[in-house]
């Protein structure tokens, strides 16, 4: 499993790509938003949505049957950034689930600013 080509596929919005990297009955959670996609539902979720992305892979991690991605997805034309921690588990070498939690990228909250803690990372 090759999971540099299911990103690049996922950022494209490649449909067709997309699917040959999993099982037929797979299944997609997003916590953030508590939605359980099948596999096709996932495809139109991310095939369908209103802007094209893009993103880079910033970390990935495997132990056994379990491939953990950090990857910054953005959208090309609206000032929408997220980073996305993605949990896939594989068999057969095909996905057959992803648990994954989406945040939204931006500023400290105003509490830690006004404590003068922290700094930026890059």
């Amino acid at each position: 499993m090759d999971i540099k080509e299911y990103w690049k596929a996922a950022l494209a919005q490649d449909a067709e790509k997309m699917r040959g990297f999993f099982h037929p009955g797979a299944w997609v959670n997003w916590h953030n938003t508590n939605e359980h996609f099948t596999l096709e539902e996932f495809i139109r979720a991310n095939c369908e949505y209103p802007d094209k992305w893009d993103g880079k892979i910033e970390r990935t991690e495997q132990y056994q049957s379990l491939i953990i991605t950090a990857v910054h997805v953005f959208a090309k034309e609206k000032p929408l950034s997220f980073h996305v921690v993605s949990f896939f588990r594989i068999e057969n070498d095909k996905i057959i689930s992803i648990d994954e939690y989406w945040g939204d990228d931006g500023p400290a909250p105003q509490w830690r600013l006004d404590k003068h803690i922290g700094k930026a990372i890059k």
